[in-house]
């Protein structure tokens, strides 16, 4: 069974661990969503680090690089996004996601700028846990977003 385009694009805001990048990478390849990572990047993106961390199929996935969050907020224009963290606004059972919507995902070791979710909680979401965990793998909730989202657009639900 194939996907339909859906335009979704994945974000990742300053990555550590070259195979957290390497699995959402994947994961963008399989689904046909862009991914764009903004430095600083806690790896080389040179041809040998890449194929040591798993991500010699980045010529299947269409990548763009922002140099800092400036960037990325210019490249995003006037799309609508939603911002990932533990503890968001709303459930993304809740969001509405539409095609073209950004998800953008912070460090493995810090999430996003605080500054930036709390002026835009209203755009904040988070995959549901049961209360008192800490969090999940950066991978496991960009899969687990992406996929919510595509079964959204799939399914027409409009936000």
């Amino acid at each position: 069974m194939g996907l339909r385009p859906h335009g979704l694009k994945i974000v990742l805001v300053e990555p550590e661990i070259p195979q957290n990048t390497g699995n959402v990478a994947r994961l963008c390849a399989v689904t046909g969503a862009e991914l764009h990572m903004v430095r600083p990047l806690g790896f080389f993106l040179s041809e040998k680090h890449l194929r040591r961390a798993g991500m010699d199929y980045l010529d299947q996935v269409k990548m763009v690089v922002h140099d800092d969050l400036a960037a990325l907020r210019a490249a995003m224009g006037e799309g609508r996004y939603w911002l990932a963290t533990a503890r968001g606004d709303k459930s993304m059972w809740d969001v509405g996601f539409q095609a073209g919507d950004w998800i953008v995902l912070g460090r493995e070791t810090a999430g996003l700028p605080k500054e930036w979710t709390a002026a835009e909680a209203s755009r904040t979401v988070c995959v549901p846990m049961i209360e008192g965990q800490r969090c999940l793998n950066l991978s496991t909730a960009a899969g687990i977003l992406l996929y919510e989202a595509i079964r959204q657009v799939e399914m027409g639900h409009v936000g």
